[in-house]
């Protein structure tokens, strides 16, 4: 570090998305640090946070093992549940279900995707669903649960698997992390930024009781409001809402249930989709809809009749308009979380978006001079980023067979990116997968929708023609058989979570749903 290297950081925001980056940031710069960096993240106790059951993706277990969490701790802590992936019900058509689960369909053979040979095999007749060979899924239709084992590949470490668990423990569990390594917390209402005359970067902002917090580097997680990155900066949002028509959700939390399902749900409804997410002390609940298409209280009505158990709290709302900042990263000030974009919950990224940011802030970690080089390439990593995503979501709705309801001919007729239909096209031509951004969703994934919701390759790589068709018969009852032996002899998720990871009760209430009032003041 020299002369000019950053001195203080100032977060503005806690939630899931403040304290996810003041976490590692503590790690790497705080008082354990050769040059200690001051930290301090500013919350008011006016704005609630949006805490609702959060589900994720399998790389928040790399995020939390940079941070050398203790991962029986955080299970505990954080009530959260095991997630294998996500089953879809109603998607494409009414009474379908598929599922989209986290790990691949098993090793490629001369070097060609399972699923492509599966193609092959489905089209000759007398195959099983290629959900057969995903051990995820299989694990998740018996509602099993235990982590990889062995180094081998085997069925038995075939899969990978990410959490369910409660966002305001979360939040709490890694402020903890923070401060015990150096980052401070400032309770407080900001009411003014104070601009550098010379350059426009922000010095300071105040607060409601008059106190003044400078810094060197801001990173905005105000949610919606973006109250630095737009109402300082002028960043520009880019409105997405012609291709992700829901604007609003409901949330709401509901009594524990015995069966744990170690999976996300998410059920189509008639103007947009309802989710599950099963934690230890309760289950987390919300209705993503489009208000042109329905209205709040009909919404309202969808969401309470389709709960498992008992509801123990009054629907929350929340609006939002799906986006993206134009620049995430202006000047010195770093936007995260939703004050960056928002792209809606179907697929569990919005942890993920975070994470990202906070990682590639910190390979661009810029000095004092805030060299406009390190803006530009995080700002274009981010917003390619959020382009991938958006895509791989507008699919689930595009690729929609449901012509029961205004909305769902919506999506079907809809205009959808180039990028996307150029993949869609080549998968419905060819069986392949044109995987535009080698960080995003992998083939698998992609394989797992595009199947699921219906569409089936006209025809299949010809290179998979020249393997014997009896011995590929063969390897795939072998591995069909080697899964479902191997998924048998695991647990019930429930009984795994009550002999390792059991979680204390709790009696403290829910966790709080930002009023509506106060979110719809914090829309872009």
């Amino acid at each position: 570090m020299n002369d000019k290297s950053i001195r203080k950081i100032v977060i503005v925001g806690g939630g899931t998305a403040g304290w996810m980056a003041a976490a590692p940031l503590a790690q790497k710069l705080g008082r354990a640090s050769a040059r200690p960096c001051e930290i301090v993240l500013i919350e008011s106790p006016e704005i609630g946070t949006i805490g609702v059951g959060e589900a994720t993706l399998p790389t928040i277990r790399y995020y939390n093992h940079a941070l050398n969490l203790d991962g029986a701790d955080f299970v505990k802590k954080t009530q959260a549940t095991f997630k294998l992936g996500i089953e879809f019900k109603d998607w494409g058509r009414v009474g379908h279900r598929f599922f989209h689960g986290f790990g691949d369909f098993g090793a490629r053979i001369e070097n060609r995707s399972p699923v492509m040979h599966w193609l092959r095999l489905q089209r000759a007749g007398g195959m099983a669903s290629y959900e057969d060979w995903s051990t995820s899924s299989v694990m998740a239709r018996q509602n099993r649960f235990t982590p990889p084992q062995g180094d081998t590949p085997s069925a038995a470490n075939a899969y990978s698997f990410a959490f369910h668990f409660d966002a305001g423990l979360y939040a709490a569990y890694l402020r903890d992390y923070a401060m015990q390594r150096g980052a401070t917390r400032i309770e407080g209402t900001i009411v003014d930024v104070e601009l550098r005359p010379e350059d426009g970067f922000v010095a300071a902002v105040k607060l409601r009781d008059g106190r003044r917090v400078d810094g060197d580097l801001f990173i905005d997680c105000s949610g919606f409001r973006g109250l630095l990155i737009e109402g300082a900066m002028k960043a520009g949002y880019d409105d997405w809402s012609a291709v992700l028509p829901c604007n609003s959700a409901l949330a709401v939390p509901s009594e524990r249930v015995p069966k744990l399902t170690p999976y996300t749900t998410s059920t189509a409804r008639t103007a947009g989709w309802q989710w599950r997410i099963p934690l230890q002390h309760r289950t987390g609940n919300g209705h993503v809809y489009c208000s042109q298409f329905t209205t709040d209280d009909e919404a309202a009505r969808v969401l309470l009749e389709g709960l498992d158990s008992e509801a123990l709290d009054t629907p929350r709302q929340l609006r939002f308009t799906t986006g993206r900042r134009r620049k995430q990263w202006s000047k010195n000030v770093v936007a995260l979380g939703l004050a960056a974009g928002f792209i809606e919950p179907l697929e569990s990224t919005s942890i993920q978006f975070i994470m990202d940011g906070v990682g590639r802030l910190i390979e661009q970690f810029p000095d004092r001079d805030f060299h406009p080089g390190l803006a530009a390439e995080f700002n274009r990593q981010m917003l390619f980023q959020y382009e991938s995503i958006r895509d791989f979501i507008v699919m689930h709705y595009k690729l929609t067979q449901r012509t029961d309801s205004e909305f769902w001919r919506y999506c079907a007729a809809m205009p959808i990116p180039d990028t996307l239909q150029h993949q869609i096209e080549l998968f419905r031509s060819s069986g392949r997968v044109a995987i535009l951004d080698p960080n995003g969703f992998a083939e698998p994934s992609w394989q797992s929708m595009l199947l699921g919701l219906g569409v089936m390759p006209r025809s299949y790589d010809p290179f998979v023609d020249q393997i014997d068709e009896s011995a590929l018969r063969t390897h795939f009852a072998r591995v069909r058989t080697a899964i479902a032996n191997t998924v048998a002899g695991m647990p019930d998720q429930a009984d795994y979570i009550n002999r390792h990871v059991k979680a204390d009760p709790v009696a403290a209430p829910v966790a709080m749903v930002a009023p509506a009032a106060e979110l719809a003041r914090s829309l872009p």
